[in-house]
């Protein structure tokens, strides 16, 4: 079994900084590409970036130049680093990843989820 668990959310107020972390743990052979997306209250969730695993990104037109994703291929782990933030941004963030198992069975999991909140 795989799981992806969340880490770094909190409250910040505009123009601050975040840095939120996902680790996937258990029965890995390779994890594809790693996703962050996000739900606000009231909204539909909305991707916000991607990495494939050789680092390719891709992100929401929303979040260019203030938000980051990045990755450690050997810490199985997927990382945003969310600059600038603004009140919009606040929203549950989840992690969302392609894993493939040990037995080379194919996951699509998703973490529990972390509240970010920016206060304006």
């Amino acid at each position: 079994q795989v799981q992806l668990v969340e880490s770094g959310g909190g409250l910040v107020q505009a123009g601050g900084s975040l840095r939120l972390s996902c680790a996937a743990s258990g029965s890995i052979f390779s994890i594809n590409s790693m996703y962050w997306y996000r739900k606000a209250p009231g909204k539909q969730r909305e991707l916000v970036a991607a990495i494939t695993r050789s680092g390719v990104t891709n992100s929401v037109d929303s979040v260019k130049g203030r938000f980051t994703i990045s990755r450690d291929n050997a810490k199985n782990t997927v990382y945003l680093q969310m600059n600038s933030l603004k009140p919009e941004d606040t929203a549950v963030y989840y992690c969302y990843a392609d894993v493939i198992a040990t037995t080379r069975a194919q996951f699509n999991v998703w973490g529990q989820g972390t509240q970010v909140t920016v206060s304006s």
